[in-house]
């Protein structure tokens, strides 16, 4: 056993409080391979094996939980603010409506319901009635319901279901009008659309092999492929509509155009918007398929179609994306030319394209014709994310959400004939939105670049008094990170905290050459991004050494991971979730593959040398003291494998860096974020919340 003394500073002036913490023991084994002539250590290989079959990993997982459990329970104020985290998150919340038929399709929570509820009405003014109730699916409130589609006519509904946050889906399809369960089920389906044929026949939908026995959560996801389902059949008698087994990297998703004439496939092979489009015709059974735009050079997104021509979405000779239409031989027509503002998606509706824009990582909306001229804007409700506006060519009918650090997610109704908005579904909330002061701030990084910073905070705050701060970022896979409200985030600042939002180089805020300025050989920039972020909150007095707390998750996980190995100085608390912290055998597990476009090859020398220069597990600095750190994760995790943070905490732990805590969390029954039931999402925020203040000098309720 390792012993340590974890020295609790609440803030500059306070007296420090030490609390014994023994470590499990964790075997290390005698892995070391040879990469490019460079002999690597990889002692805690085995802590890679499903906690599910191998009972040594099992152990483990309950002794680090029993550690971490065991801390937590002596933080100040972790039931208070669980209890404060309750009553936030208990407000009305819906997700956007799909129209289908006269029928209105649309899930709601009432507050603290674990699942969200999937309801339907007859016409926009009907009675709403529950058709999908996934609360009663597990005892713990760990299956959920995930993508769910009705058919054109909405009669039908095809649904997912989503058992302890994994990816894997099972498909199964309900009468609406009845609400009965059909008897039609489909398995190991895996990053899919859900497509109905117009006749509501069957649909078209994605899914892989099944997996050899024990390995559903741990092998690599190739050779996917599309199959149509016909009603009342069973999954055995599906047809393969498109697959490439001579290309088994290629990932391929259907889509059915609104007149039902085309099925349009889009394949890629990694993570980047590098799309390969397929045409299939509907109308002429056994009809071959035809490949409309090859080479995986470019994002090509459909926006919708009228007859035979096809709107998309592309960054090819754009790197902040125009609209082309292309017609089925592949012409291509400029409709929307690139602005200075990057298009972030697009759709028609009511005979015009909507088209969203990112200006600043704010939502701003715009109206063209098909033939590209200008219409008018959309008047949003105020500066933030707004997302949505589907729906029928020939419907003006569309609604979108919109959403912002201080205000709850709403959806509204947009008509494109008249440009009237009115809400849909406006939450009431506990706490008032103006009590909050949201700052669009800009810092320049290392190299000079300018980056966008969103500062937080409640009104009346001083922000030259050095307060406890929470810098959050992502930065990868052309992501974008937005305006957007989180309960959790809202209790943070009603305690006197800061929340800070960096849009650093990675994603997708300015387009192609942002998203590229952050990737392969250029990944440190992303890593400089935020750590300049830090040293500007600290310099403008926002916060103060010791003072500050990062978080991420997934890829910013592994942004939090690097960048506390490279200035274990600049942060009190580190709060890495689920994150990629291996780079050297990332590409070995289930979606792993696909991460290649923004890492790099691991068995490829030039981007193993840069990898090896950033891993969170190979970069540790023994003899340095770290900050506190709490590395959140969960067994069930298929898309970044639990072993990722196993492997980091061991490490951790067995390193001289210092007697700050250095503990994991591991979630039972739950995966990479979707799913997880409401009331283990209060819990985990209050764990973290009260460890981040804990080293932060956050007053804590009741404090």
């Amino acid at each position: 056993m390792k012993n340590l003394v974890a020295a609790l500073l609440l803030g500059a002036a306070a007296p420090v409080i030490a609390a014994p913490i023994t470590y499990p023991v964790t075997e290390r084994g005698p892995v070391v391979e040879n990469h490019f002539g460079q002999p690597i250590a990889d002692p805690y290989r085995w802590l890679e094996n499903d906690v599910r079959t191998d009972p040594k990993v099992a152990e483990w997982v309950a002794a680090e939980n029993g550690v971490t459990n065991a801390y937590l329970s002596t933080l100040p104020g972790r039931a208070a603010i669980k209890q404060r985290l309750t009553a936030l998150w208990n407000y009305e919340r819906f997700e956007l409506p799909e129209k289908a038929g006269a029928n209105y399709f649309y899930t709601r929570n009432d507050g603290l319901q674990n699942q969200s509820v999937l309801y339907v009405r007859a016409g926009l003014e009907g009675t709403p009635r529950a058709l999908v109730d996934p609360n009663g699916w597990a005892k713990d409130g760990a299956t959920a319901l995930a993508e769910w589609k009705p058919s054109k006519d909405g009669t039908k509904l095809a649904y997912a279901v989503q058992d302890g946050g994994t990816d894997w889906r099972t498909v199964r399809l309900l009468d609406v009008a009845t609400a009965q369960p059909l008897a039609d089920e489909l398995k190991w389906v895996k990053f899919s659309n859900l497509a109905w044929a117009k006749d509501g026949s069957g649909l078209y939908y994605s899914r892989f092999a099944e997996p050899a026995a024990g390995a559903a959560f741990q092998a690599l996801n190739e050779n996917q492929q599309v199959y149509f389902h016909r009603l009342g059949t069973p999954q055995a008698q599906d047809v393969l509509v498109y697959a490439t087994p001579d290309r088994p990297k290629l990932g391929h998703s259907a889509q059915v155009t609104e007149d039902g004439a085309w099925l349009v496939v889009t394949s890629a092979e990694g993570t980047d918007d590098r799309y390969e489009i397929t045409l299939i015709d509907l109308r002429k059974p056994g009809a071959a398929s035809v490949t409309l735009v090859k080479g995986l050079e470019n994002n090509w997104t459909l926006a919708g179609s009228a007859g035979d021509t096809f709107y998309f979405v592309t960054n090819k000779d754009a790197p902040l994306q125009r609209i082309v239409a292309l017609d089925a031989a592949g012409a291509v027509r400029e409709i929307v030319p690139q602005d200075k503002a990057t298009i972030d998606s697009a759709a028609i509706v009511g005979g015009k394209l909507v088209v969203t824009y990112l200006v600043d990582a704010r939502t701003e909306v715009r109206l063209f014709g098909l033939d590209g001229q200008p219409a008018g804007k959309v008047d949003l409700p105020g500066i933030g994310t707004a997302i949505g506006f589907e729906g029928d060519a020939g419907d003006p009918e569309t609604f979108f959400a919109f959403t912002s650090f201080n205000v709850p997610k709403a959806i509204y109704r947009y008509d494109v004939a008249t440009g009237a908005v009115t809400p849909f579904a406006v939450p009431k909330v506990a706490f008032d939105p103006a009590d909050y002061v949201v700052e669009q701030r800009f810092y320049r990084s290392k190299d000079g670049t300018r980056v966008p910073l969103f500062v937080v905070y409640r009104k009346g705050a001083n922000l030259k008094a050095g307060l406890p701060t929470l810098l959050y970022a992502y930065g990868g896979f052309n992501i974008a990170s937005r305006p957007s409200f989180s309960p959790a985030n809202l209790a943070w600042m009603e305690m006197g905290g800061v929340y800070a939002l960096a849009n650093i180089r990675g994603g997708g805020e300015y387009g192609k050459a942002w998203h590229d300025a952050g990737r392969l050989a250029n990944k440190q920039n992303v890593f400089d991004d935020f750590i300049a972020a830090g040293e500007y909150l600290i310099n403008e007095g926002i916060t103060g050494r010791g003072r500050l707390a990062i978080m991420g998750r997934s890829n910013g996980g592994l942004l939090i991971g690097a960048v506390t190995n490279q200035r274990p100085d600049l942060f009190a608390a580190a709060l890495p979730a689920v994150g990629v912290m291996d780079m050297l055998r990332f590409d070995r597990f289930t979606a792993g593959r696909y991460w290649v476009d923004d890492y790099g090859y691991p068995d490829r020398q030039p981007d193993f040398d840069v990898l090896r220069r950033y891993s969170p597990y190979h970069n540790i600095r023994d003899g340095v003291p770290y900050p506190a750190i709490l590395v959140t994760t969960a067994d069930t995790d298929d898309r970044v494998v639990p072993g990722h943070s196993f492997k980091y905490v061991a490490a951790l732990q067995a390193a001289r860096i210092g007697d700050r805590p250095h503990l994991i969390r591991i979630e039972t029954r739950a995966g990479h974020g979707s799913g997880k039931p409401t009331d283990k999402l209060i819990a985990e925020f209050a764990d973290l919340w009260a460890f981040a203040a804990r080293w932060t000098g956050l007053a804590v309720p009741g404090q």
